[in-house]
């Protein structure tokens, strides 16, 4: 039984919306994803290219001052140049010139050590004009700044007096990594990427609606035409897509099950036809018998018409009783009992019980060990009533059976030297009310079902009922799963062999087990 789940409010309920908004989310990670990479990587690499260009300035810079040089204060780069002894700056420039205009120098004075290049961060005390909300200001924040140190033995007499510093002074050079172009760049990065993003997400959401409803045009077509099939008519069938990609696997399955469902529908059909002319038969035999017995009481033999009613009153009873089991192996409901059957032991007794037939007939139960199994013994020995019934109505003198052991299995098989089951019939015989010889199964009071019954019971054990090659007659094999012997059972090791001969002097019987003909 199918439930149906519970669907969430805010979720979309098409499958090409579903797959839209799966389409967009995935894509949405990954594209942050990316955007976050990028991000980064435009960051480092513009921040890489500043630092370059203050280590560019920075050398320029070393170049001219000991060549004795004062730096020019237009500088596109910040940067200052203290040296030791002085408390102004040699030379400062670019925004580091206009934010301490007339002050002692703000970078930290050179320690005495020979010339080097490093980077650090300085933070930059806080004048009286700081505009903390203007990004080109640089007084009260903290920079990254590259720094180089100039010796005094690299410095003339001449070039210290045109820088102004002692002959013995150490000079280092300050220039200021501007973030400002690498945040620039990587906000503006940011939006491009994030309207690309948008962009391309309503994108792949509407060509993934848009490739799933072309996608499932053939569902819907196989939907529409499913729908259109009826329990009176279920002929109609799906056209199957030339791609051969899934929705032809789906088209192909879907007209598997409609012929089931058309195999079903017209086998309940003969079942319920088959059913209402067997229950015609008997009803019509005794209704005329009653018929002629009240029209002329004075001529009846009430005693042989009595017997006929009885005799088609069993038929009818047998006939309700078959139905009614097949009905009850078709809702495939599990077995009421579930006991430990020793099969040899059941054979033997229905041997020896086996009523009477009006034909001399020998039954021979032949077994050499007992033979479990799991089951409801009620069944088994329906079935096995079945077979035999089957086999003594066209047996002519001898019907065999045996039981024995086959590795996990037990086997039992009926075996009649009757005129035997045509090839091309041995499955047939399994169907119900089917009669390779229609007439003489009436004649003898088969019904159709008795061979169809045993094989549900068998499948009902898991087990299989067959019919196999034999030269002469028929012979049913009958596969189960063996159980293990019962507890304390003691195993029975001479070899046990049962023969009962009919005669003519036939007791009548319950004939509520009897089968159709094969």
């Amino acid at each position: 039984m199918n439930a149906t789940e519970p669907r969430r409010r805010w979720w979309p309920r098409s499958v090409r919306a579903r797959t839209a908004l799966a389409a967009a989310s995935a894509a949405a990670v990954i594209l942050a994803g990316i955007g976050w990479w990028l991000h980064h990587d435009v960051y480092r690499r513009s921040t890489q290219i500043a630092e370059d260009q203050a280590k560019d300035q920075l050398w320029a810079l070393c170049a001219q001052l000991e060549q004795g040089v004062v730096p020019d204060p237009t500088s596109v780069v910040p940067y200052e140049v203290v040296a030791t002894g002085r408390r102004t700056a040699v030379a400062s420039g670019g925004a580091l010139s206009r934010a301490y205009p007339d002050t002692h120098h703000v970078m930290p004075a050179p320690p005495t050590a020979e010339e080097s290049a490093e980077t650090t961060t300085v933070r930059l005390p806080v004048n009286p004009g700081y505009d903390p909300h203007d990004p080109l200001d640089m007084a009260g924040g903290t920079h990254q700044v590259i720094t180089a140190d100039i010796d005094p033995d690299r410095l003339g007499r001449e070039e210290a007096a045109a820088l102004g510093v002692a002959p013995d002074a150490t000079l280092r050079v300050y220039v200021v990594v501007l973030p400002y172009t690498a945040e620039a760049i990587t906000r503006t990065t940011d939006r491009l990427l994030l309207r690309a993003g948008l962009i391309g997400l309503v994108l792949i959401a509407a060509a993934a609606y848009f490739a799933v409803r072309v996608a499932l045009r053939p569902v819907e077509a196989i939907r529409v035409l499913t729908a259109s099939v009826t329990a009176s008519d279920p002929r109609e069938r799906v056209t199957v897509p030339a791609t051969g990609h899934e929705i032809s696997a789906l088209a192909t399955t879907i007209n598997t099950t409609l012929q089931r469902l058309d195999n079903a529908a017209a086998q309940q059909r003969r079942f319920v036809a088959d059913a209402a002319h067997e229950l015609r038969s008997p009803l019509t035999t005794l209704l005329a018998s009653l018929e002629v017995a009240l029209a002329y009481p004075e001529r009846t033999d009430w005693p042989a018409a009595a017997t006929t009613a009885a005799r088609q009153t069993r038929r009818l009873h047998a006939l309700a009783e078959d139905l009614l089991l097949l009905a009850r192996l078709d809702t495939r409901a599990p077995a009421v009992r579930t006991d430990t059957v020793d099969l040899t032991a059941l054979a033997s007794r229905m041997t020896e019980q086996y009523p009477l037939t009006e034909r001399p007939l020998t039954l021979v139960c032949d077994s050499t060990t007992p033979a479990h199994a799991h089951g409801n013994p009620d069944d088994y020995e329906r079935l096995l009533r079945n077979l035999i019934d089957n086999a003594a109505r066209h047996a002519a003198h001898r019907v065999r059976i045996t039981v024995r052991n086959e590795d996990a299995r037990v086997v039992l098989t009926v075996h009649d030297d009757g005129p035997g089951v045509p090839a091309e019939d041995a499955e047939r015989v399994f169907e119900r009310f089917v009669r390779l010889d229609d007439a003489r199964s009436r004649d003898h009071g088969g019904t159709g079902l008795g061979l169809a019954i045993a094989r549900d019971l068998a499948h009902r054990h898991r087990g299989t009922l067959t019919l196999t090659p034999r030269t002469l007659g028929a012979c049913f094999e009958l596969r189960l799963p063996r159980a293990p012997d019962p507890a304390g059972e003691q195993r029975a090791s001479p070899r046990s062999r049962t023969s009962v001969p009919t005669g003519t002097d036939r007791s009548e019987g319950d004939n509520s087990g009897r089968v159709p003909d094969h």
